[in-house]
């Protein structure tokens, strides 16, 4: 049985999921991170469907259901997007925090990021 590369086994954060006995905190932190980005992703998706939806009312017509999936669109964005920023600086912040104080343990960088 062979093994993929290291590469293909990392999650889309870099990170090897902390599996071969990492710390919780570490295992904790990267899990976070993950959900963290889905919730981004999901966010800015919402945002971008309710622009999508606004132009295509604007040129259309807007009626009232599409006011409606407007506004639900801008709103679950937000909800999902506001806490998954705060929660990616502060995976981004503590990761950075154990570099600077040399107690990182397996903290890995994102590829093609800066922090």
């Amino acid at each position: 049985m062979t093994t993929a590369p290291r590469e293909a086994r990392d999650d889309a954060c870099g990170h090897d999921g902390g599996t071969a006995g990492a710390d919780p905190v570490l295992v904790r932190r990267r899990r976070l991170a993950r959900a963290a980005e889905l919730g981004q992703r999901a966010g800015y998706a919402l945002f971008g469907l309710a622009v999508v939806v606004f132009v295509v009312g604007f040129a259309t017509g807007l009626t009232p259901g599409l006011v409606t999936a407007i506004v639900v669109a801008l709103g679950a964005g937000s909800l999902l997007l506001a806490p998954a920023i705060v929660v990616g600086y502060a995976v981004k912040a503590a990761d950075r925090d154990d570099r600077e104080r040399g107690s990182g343990g397996n903290v890995t960088r994102r590829p093609g990021r800066g922090t």
